[in-house]
């Protein structure tokens, strides 16, 4: 029988997390390398030159690679002839190695996780709970898959109770165009099928954390319809043209997983779970010898890639900024801003939006007239850095919020990732402003653009409390212009186009 204690496990996955909050799966840099290589899109290049260069300066700093650090999923079998020595639940022990990991003082990692979800949200400052599923196996080991799943392609998980005979292939590529690029593509499809509604998900969800091997299965061939479905699927998600960052390209997913379970006859459930550019797993077994040891990839396993903004880019100074000098911006256009900035994210949003309904000012410190908000909620600092990894946050988040934002504050323009919904392009296009899309999934590139930061008003949100922050040469793509036009929707259409393979989709 093995004995695996509190303190291995509880050591296991606070080091698992500090590990993949720093370095991608080899798999993933390669196939990522792969698609930089072989695309065609210019900008769809320039977002996946970043994301390279991101990884590796994360793998050699040791700071995360998104700011967004995830919530945290553990999957867990334990083998039944395994002895616990410990004074804690499983859930317990496992959580205290999630706090652990995410207060290091070395790298700290954004707490993210509100409780009261339905009520007052608040932030429990430690990244705990997790989510657990355990599983009772035959053996004397404990076999624990870990990941930190970011908000942004959590948000665009999908499931379907399709009738028996609906096609599922349709399905997906009828759904992938309507979750836009918030999940900060390219990435991975993990799609799970049969079983209950709550079984497919838990499918989709563990079938992330399986090695990148479409290449692979390309070059054998398929032994099954599930390995079918999976080449299926992935040559025509690709071919919609969607793209790095959602920009139109020939890459828009670098691998499908598909895992299946018997389903009842009157059923087809299907859910599909995004992975992001921040692919962040580990795989490790306990077998009582001590924590777990993760493999430390070489330096060599990253593409050596030199990433330089064109000599057509427009370099922006922010404290001076016009309306005119924004409305000559061309969409797709690439700028380097430099100078102030101030950011808000949903809670900051909601307090304005508060205010207001109260007849009350903006806070002292906040004056957004002709100025730029950027929606981020950086990672705290570590020794002498300003400001730890701030990468852009899904922007549709402020959608809501922006005929009021430019109506009442005189904001001037936006900066987040991904595209924007018809309501917040029209409020853009009605008062002339701009919105800018960072890319997402540089988060530790982009903080070295950020010279100073301050927090100005609602420090008690946290990550999500505003900041001043002055940047120079901050790398940024004019995603809508002051007539409504946007990249997001342009670029994917001219390249599916290109690629010819589906007709356009429909809006």
């Amino acid at each position: 029988m093995t004995v695996i204690t509190k303190a291995d496990l509880v050591q296991s996955i606070q080091d698992s997390l500090q590990y993949i909050s720093y370095y991608h799966p080899v798999d993933f840099i390669k196939a990522m390398a792969e698609a930089y290589e072989r695309e065609e899109s210019k900008a769809a290049r320039d977002a996946m030159a970043q994301i390279l260069i991101n990884s590796r300066m994360c793998a050699e700093g040791h700071r995360p690679i998104c700011q967004d650090t995830g919530i945290v999923n553990v999957f867990i079998r334990v083998g039944m002839n395994v002895q616990w020595e410990t004074d804690q639940s499983l859930d317990d022990m496992i959580n205290e190695g999630v706090r652990r990991a995410y207060m290091l003082p070395d790298n700290v990692l954004r707490a993210s996780i509100l409780s009261d979800p339905a009520g007052k949200r608040i932030n429990t400052r430690d990244n705990t709970p997790a989510v657990i599923h355990t599983e009772l196996v035959p053996g004397d080991t404990v076999e624990v898959h870990v990941a930190a799943k970011g908000g942004g392609s959590e948000a665009k998980s999908k499931l379907a109770m399709l009738n028996p005979a609906d096609d599922i292939v349709e399905w997906v590529l009828k759904t992938v165009p309507t979750m836009g690029a918030g999940w900060c593509p390219p990435g991975m499809l993990g799609i799970g099928i049969g079983g209950t509604a709550e079984k497919a998900m838990l499918m989709a969800k563990r079938s992330l954390m399986d090695p990148i091997d479409i290449h692979e299965l390309q070059a054998r061939g398929p032994s099954s319809r599930v390995e079918e479905l999976r080449l299926e699927i992935f040559d025509k998600v690709n071919s919609l043209g969607i793209g790095a960052q959602g920009l139109g390209g020939l890459t828009t997913v670098l691998d499908v997983k598909i895992m299946d379970y018997p389903t009842h006859a009157a059923n087809k459930p299907v859910a599909m779970i995004p992975n992001c550019a921040a692919t962040r797993h580990a795989h490790f077994v306990l077998d009582g010898s001590g924590p777990a040891e993760l493999h430390v990839p070489k330096l060599e396993d990253w593409p050596k890639i030199v990433w330089e903004a064109g000599s057509g880019s427009r370099r922006v100074n922010l404290d001076t900024i016009t309306p005119e000098e924004v409305a000559s911006w061309q969409p797709g256009e690439t700028l380097l801003l430099s100078g102030k900035m101030l950011t808000g994210r949903d809670a900051a949003h909601k307090r304005i939006r508060d205010l207001f309904a109260e007849g009350k000012s903006l806070p002292e410190g906040v004056d957004l007239t002709n100025r730029f908000i950027y929606y981020v909620g950086p990672v705290d600092p570590v020794g002498n850095e300003v400001v730890g990894p701030a990468g852009p946050t899904t922007a549709t988040r402020m959608d809501g919020f922006t005929e009021m934002m430019l109506e009442k504050t005189g904001l001037l323009g936006m900066v987040g990732k991904a595209e924007r919904g018809p309501a917040a392009i029209a409020a853009i296009k009605h008062h002339k402003a701009v919105y800018l899309m960072a890319v997402g999934g540089a988060a530790f590139l982009v903080s070295k653009a950020i010279r100073k930061s301050r927090v100005v008003a609602f420090e008690d949100l946290g990550m999500e409390a505003i900041h001043e922050f002055e940047v120079e040469d901050m790398p940024v793509t004019v995603a809508v212009d002051v007539n409504g036009e946007s990249v997001h929707e342009t670029g994917p259409k001219i390249w599916q186009s290109k690629i010819g393979k589906l007709p356009l989709a429909e809006a």
